[in-house]
């Protein structure tokens, strides 16, 4: 040690000599840094608190490639909803001009706020807690509300893949069990079966998932009990899904590989199969034809918003935490693009499938409404209710075409005008059938089903179908629970594996409400309102923490050091004030259509056969509006309890610790002139950026006094500001 250090001066002299960091980065000679320990806290609660942190930094699981990371990204944002939520919109919406709106949303909200989520989280190398916790103390809260979404979701999505995986064991077998209505004895009369009448009123594929699948109550006031055949596929589904994460990214990680590539192989199937079946190019010209006066309907640009925010995963920690585990120098910006439009081209590539398939199955259901039409009015002709002078001569009954049954359909309408009606005959028009908007479970579990049985090897490519659903929720589950475990393990250094087995176990038990008679409408609760309106409260609270709290300058400056290149000035805007602008907006318009329209579920009445639109009871409302509260009631009351001091927030505690060549720093109770004592003698220093940085940030253009020639981020790499103390002037 130099002789002239005040640490050498204390030893040989009974002067009172206050230490500064500064002397600390004065030392040339060698310092054990694993064993040394610096530490000038308040308390000996903060002695180890900084090393355990640079420890854990640098023990901190990584993904073994940038390819690897990807998938986990492009499996967590790539899910149902692309597959039956974006067509559905998509045909709602106005064909190929809801691409419009959706693109320019994509570009304005998606891209910049998942980029955002990406940088925050390789910067920090913590979940969502930490990371809104280093951000901005009094929003930390943000952390703990993406963590109970995450569960809230969890819950009702696996229930999904346990339907998947029910339908999937059941593909194998010839015909399918939903290809034809089941027959039941009749008692009066021997010998005789009949239709299962539900089943006549309905359709088979119907019928097999109301009934045979779910067992569905009639109302969710209902319970019916448990339903033992979707309790087991649960009990599958959380199986899977906790193996594929007990061990974080080492066994999620390898698990994304086939779960996040998988899809497409099955998608690109399904479209070239789809593109060879009959009446596939008149869906796929349905869907894409557009519809120009939709793209001035605020709706439309309201769930393009929504499909964009969703898509994406933003709010639910899962692509914080998925970044968390990246170098530093990652380039998160490209990723951010890349990821983005993976996602859109996924959803375009599912949407030509759907509607290729949909095609199919609606040539097949107008020729079936052409025949049954065709029947009545030879039953008129028979008993000479029409007259055959009205049948042109060259329509011949044994091959009807649809375009002769048209023909023949108007001559009677408008000879017949007066008691037309009383005929009961149909249209029969393929247009019908095409903007007959199926969405979610009715897309997937019915419409895309009952296509599937008119398929050649129809059990294959059922097989194929439901391995595809399994392998998208698998995916998006992946993420989900990262949003969870992640964020905890970093803040309350639990046991890895035992909290991530007893995380899907609660979940398991708590499931059980969704594998009741009446669970589909409870699934129906969750999804439409347990998550919307939490998430973009999250999300515009996370914008403005970084854009307005944090600052958009010093977020572009840190950016620029960790990327080794400037992002793009179209970012700065974005954070600032297009985005919050625009969620903004979106947040009051859920507000307004959560106010205007009663919540309420399609409920499926056995005696009718049909579906009926109920609100739900004052009870289920209670469970609704429970659900918004706890979800975003973490943020007001971590808020409220920093605000007063009631919670600490770690920025009164100083601890220096050498570790591995660089030293860190941690704040724990220290009153400012203590503060202004132990490290600086005499003039307070600035306080410290709550993003852990490798260089100190003083403004864009500045440089730090500590920098030194050779070494342009410091020997150390501390982070203190020391300008305008006596000690600094090394």
């Amino acid at each position: 040690m130099p002789k002239n250090s005040k640490v050498t001066q204390r030893e040989h002299s009974n002067e009172h000599v206050t230490e500064s960091v500064a002397d600390l980065l004065a030392l040339e000679e060698p310092v054990d840094y694993k064993q040394s320990v610096l530490n000038v806290a308040g308390e000996a609660g903060g002695k180890q608190k900084a090393a355990e942190e640079e420890l854990d930094a640098e023990d901190r699981p990584a993904w073994n490639s940038k390819l690897q990371y990807i998938l986990a990204q492009i499996g967590f944002s790539v899910g149902l909803g692309n597959i039956w939520r974006f067509p559905y919109l998509c045909q709602k919406n106005g064909g190929g001009a809801y691409l419009v709106p959706y693109l320019v949303l994509l570009i304005i909200i998606g891209i910049p706020l998942f980029f955002l989520e990406l940088a925050v989280g390789q910067r920090i190398r913590r979940g969502s807690i930490g990371v809104w916790h280093y951000v901005c103390p009094r929003l930390g809260g943000i952390g703990f509300s993406s963590c109970i979404v995450c569960l809230f979701v969890g819950l009702y999505y696996n229930v999904i893949i346990g339907w998947s995986i029910f339908y999937f064991f059941k593909s194998f077998q010839y015909p399918l069990p939903w290809s034809e209505c089941p027959v039941s004895r009749n008692g009066t009369v021997a010998g005789k079966y009949v239709v299962e009448a539900e089943c006549e009123k309905s359709s088979a594929t119907t019928y097999f998932w109301y009934r045979e699948a779910l067992d569905i109550s009639n109302s969710i006031s209902e319970s019916g009990g448990l339903n033992w055949k979707m309790t087991l596929c649960l009990l599958v589904a959380w199986s899977i899904v906790g193996m594929a994460v007990v061990k974080g990214i080492q066994s999620s990680g390898k698990v994304m590989y086939f779960s996040s590539l998988f899809p497409y192989v099955v998608l690109a199937c399904f479209l070239v199969r789809g593109l060879l079946l009959r009446g596939a190019i008149d869906g796929i010209l349905h869907m894409f034809t557009p519809k120009l006066d939709k793209m001035l309907d605020p709706q439309v640009w309201r769930e393009a918003a929504t499909q964009v925010f969703f898509a994406l995963g933003l709010g639910f920690g899962g692509v914080i935490a998925f970044s968390s585990y990246n170098k530093q120098d990652n380039n998160c910006h490209f990723d951010a693009a890349l990821v983005s439009f993976i996602n859109f081209f996924t959803s375009v590539l599912a949407t030509l499938v759907v509607f290729a398939v949909l095609g199919f199955k609606a040539n097949i259901m107008n020729e079936k409404c052409v025949v049954e039409n065709a029947e009545k009015i030879l039953g008129y002709l028979n008993n000479d209710v029409l007259s055959r002078a009205l049948i042109p001569p060259h329509v011949n009954f044994s091959h009807l075409t649809t375009k002769d049954y048209a023909e023949m359909y108007k001559v009677i309408k408008t000879v017949k005008e007066d008691h037309f009606s009383a005929l009961g005959l149909d249209p029969c028009l393929l247009e019908d059938e095409l903007d007959k908007s199926v969405q979610g479970t009715g897309l997937a579990f019915i419409a895309f089903t009952e296509a599937m049985t008119h398929f050649p090897a129809s059990p294959f490519w059922s097989v194929m179908f439901f391995l595809m659903l399994i392998n998208l929720g698998l995916g998006s589950m992946i993420g989900t629970m990262a949003g969870i475990t992640t964020p905890i393990i970093d803040t309350f250094k639990v046991p890895k594996e035992m909290f991530t087995v007893g995380c899907c176990v609660f979940a398991f038990f708590v499931g059980l409400l969704f594998v009741q008679r009446s669970g589909n409408y409870f699934v129906t609760m969750f999804d439409d309102y347990s998550a919307t309106l939490p998430l973009t409260v999250i999300v515009i609270l996370e914008n403005v923490a970084v854009a307005w709290i944090y600052g958009t300058k010093k977020f572009m400056q840190e950016l620029t050091e960790m990327l080794g290149f400037q992002p793009y000035r179209f970012y700065f805007y974005m954070w600032k004030f297009v985005s919050p602008l625009c969620m903004a907006v979106l947040t009051t318009a859920s507000i307004i259509q959560l106010g205007v329209t009663p919540p309420g579920y399609s409920a499926w009445i056995r005696e009718e056969a049909a579906e009926r639109y109920l609100y739900f009871p004052n009870w289920a409302m209670a469970i609704l509006i429970t659900l918004i509260v706890v979800a975003v009631l973490p943020i007001p009351v971590v808020f409220v309890l920093r605000h007063f001091h009631l919670l600490s927030d770690g920025s009164n505690t100083l601890s220096v610790s050498y570790k591995k060549g660089r030293m860190m720093k941690d704040i724990s109770n220290l009153e400012e002139n203590d503060e202004t004592r132990f490290i600086l003698s005499k003039v307070p220093s600035e306080a410290p950026s709550p993003m852990p940085t490798h260089r100190s940030y003083l403004g864009p253009g500045s440089t730090s006094p500590l920098e030194t020639s050779g070494n342009p981020n410091g020997r150390y790499g501390s982070g203190y500001l020391l300008a305008g103390t006596p000690e600094s002037e090394l």
